[in-house]
């Protein structure tokens, strides 16, 4: 993924019925910097000229992450997110990441239908704490 395709990812992203974007800074800077940090694992699908799927992933040098793991309605199951999801752990693997989470939403039955069948397993234990970061809330946290 290249900061160039940041327009036609994001029109991807809100095609999809469902999908809420919040798990990381989803500006267009936000995902450029995440890109830019992340410049071998985050990836797109091309078919027909335009890009039909896309993963953001990172790492923190320990441990990976897939955010925003999507494919185009109409080309969901022919294996597009599959060989994704593959390309990217290879790439993984190749900068010494040997474990990956999914930040995967509960609504979304077929995608957690396909993790569930490719042997990813559903962390019960994971509490999320979300905390705005601006003047004021640091100001209050700081008190």
């Amino acid at each position: 993924m290249e900061k160039g395709d940041f327009a036609e990812v994001h029109a991807l992203w809100m095609q999809i019925n469902g999908f809420a974007i919040r798990s990381i800074d989803d500006s267009k800077e936000g995902v450029l910097r995440f890109i830019k940090r992340n410049p071998t694992t985050s990836i797109v699908a091309e078919a027909d000229g335009r890009i039909v799927g896309s993963i953001l992933c990172g790492h923190d040098g320990r441990q990976g992450c897939f955010y925003h793991v999507c494919v185009a309605e109409g080309y969901r199951k022919h294996g597009i997110g599959k060989a994704m999801a593959t390309t990217c752990m290879r790439r993984l693997q190749e900068e010494g990441i040997n474990k990956i989470s999914l930040v995967a939403f509960k609504d979304n039955a077929l995608g957690n239908a396909f993790w569930h069948e490719e042997g990813w397993k559903l962390r019960q234990d994971l509490n999320v704490y979300d905390f705005i970061l601006n003047e004021e809330n640091i100001t209050r946290f700081n008190k």
